[in-house]
């Protein structure tokens, strides 16, 4: 008899088809490519947009460990139910705001940036916990990995899509071209297209709901345990998580590692624009370069997974680590077109630590407090970038002040590029300290080896 045919893959489970098209759905955003531009066009400032992005990391700050707790309490599909339904909200109030006064503009964006926050929040952790917790309820935890493999690749596809189209349909001549090639004469202006990658996100956020109601969540516990349970409990469930994350060396230090790389390079990141413009790359580009990055994903996984698999969370460490200093300490020199190399590394970087930091946590947690766990890891990531964005205004604002340039912005940022590597070695070399000379002593089963 040939049992290895009967054997199902974690793909026929049907959470885990439905993990993966939540995760592509929620985050495949047709507006990220013109995200800045898009708020302006709304005739918002640039003070404005600050402030409301501000607004964006504080609501998902106080927002992130409650709503973890909660989805181990209440369950993690109300949560993603929760999620969904606020992102159609969100999007389709911007969607079909009237352009009218300033003020009422910027009070619906600012509702829009506290709904945003509010669903990344419900859906972080809650989204991997209801997977893991699937694979677990059939036997199948060991197949994480490749689930996450499986999930890298679609939402690189998925960002893929979402930058070219997103794009696209922004450029009102963009489309007229098109309408002319196709034998269709319209005459369309940017206040119109600015829409359309909204309107395609409503699409999404309308599937994403549909995505969760199939949703189920599996049997952990005793059903009646799960109807006795009341909301009052969920401070209580973050204490213990937190606890539990101070009494894990291995846990506490993935998840400060994890600070580190993801603050650090997601700052870059945002901040990648204006670097390929001082790489003297063609603003045209853009959207292609970010395809490219989104094509990382399709290849990573898998290198991952065979690393985190097959050698120890320090060999995963020192890869990341490698690569993120080798692609930061490089970008600093801005050469030329070729400066692109270094960037595409050290957002390579980006895609291994996504990938360890979900493999490991996920590994030794408790499927009981799962999602708040890995609702704190989100807090430490929002945390560490805020706190960075924050330092690296200060540092700009304390470099204008000395600097006598008619072109004072890049010569800024060019002068202050450098802080990056060098706050992240420094980092890196305290986080190594703490761990060897009191998270590593403290761990009775040696996991961090």
């Amino acid at each position: 008899m040939n049992t290895a045919s009967n054997t199902p893959t974690p793909f026929s489970i049907p959470n885990i088809r439905l993990f993966i098209a939540f995760k592509v759905l929620f985050n495949s955003r047709f507006y990220y490519p013109v995200f800045t531009i898009l708020f302006l066009d709304f005739g918002l400032t640039v003070a404005q947009f600050s402030i409301l992005n501000a607004v964006w990391a504080a609501t998902i700050v106080f927002a992130e460990v409650p709503s973890g707790a909660l989805a181990d309490i209440i369950g993690r599909k109300r949560l993603l139910v929760f999620a969904s339904l606020t992102m159609c909200v969100e999007v389709g109030i911007i969607s079909f705001v009237p352009k009218t006064e300033p003020s009422v503009i910027f009070f619906v964006f600012l509702v829009n940036r506290v709904l945003s926050g509010l669903a990344e929040a419900a859906a972080s952790g809650a989204d991997e916990a209801i997977a893991y917790d699937s694979l677990t309820a059939e036997g199948k935890s060991d197949q994480w990995g490749r689930v996450l493999e499986v999930l890298m690749r679609f939402q690189s596809l998925g960002f893929i899509v979402a930058m070219s189209i997103g794009a696209a349909v922004y450029d009102p001549h963009l489309l007229e071209t098109l309408g002319r090639f196709f034998g269709v004469t319209i005459t369309l202006s940017q206040e119109t297209t600015m829409r359309f990658p909204l309107y395609l996100t409503f699409i999404l956020a309308i599937f994403t709901c549909i995505t969760t109601l199939k949703m189920k969540d599996p049997e952990t516990g005793s059903p009646s345990d799960l109807e006795t349970k009341q909301a009052r409990q969920a401070f209580g469930l973050t204490i213990k998580a937190a606890v539990w994350i101070f009494k894990t060396p291995f846990a506490l230090s993935v998840i400060l590692f994890g600070m580190l790389f993801d603050g650090l390079i997601r700052m870059v990141i945002t901040l990648s624009s204006q670097y390929y413009r001082m790489i003297e790359l063609p603003e045209s580009t853009f959207g292609i370069i970010g395809s490219f990055v989104a094509m990382l994903g399709l290849v990573i996984p898998k290198i991952a997974k065979k690393i985190a698999e097959t050698r120890s969370p320090s060999a995963a460490l020192w890869i990341t680590a490698f690569l993120t200093v080798t692609g930061l300490g490089t970008m600093s020199f801005f050469w030329p077109y070729a400066g692109l190399i270094p960037a595409l590394i050290t957002f390579s970087a980006m895609h291994f630590t996504g990938f360890f930091v979900s493999f490991y946590i996920n590994r030794i947690t408790a499927s009981d407090q799962r999602a708040t766990v890995l609702s704190f890891k989100g807090l430490a990531y929002n945390i560490s970038y805020g706190v960075l964005g924050i330092l690296y205004a200060l540092l700009l604002k304390m470099k204008k002040q000395g600097i006598d340039s008619g072109n004072l912005e890049n010569t800024v940022f060019m002068d202050t590029f450098s802080w990056f590597p060098i706050t992240f070695i420094v980092w890196l070399f305290v986080l190594l300290i703490l761990y060897f000379f009191w998270l590593k002593k403290s761990s009775p089963s040696g996991q961090g080896k």
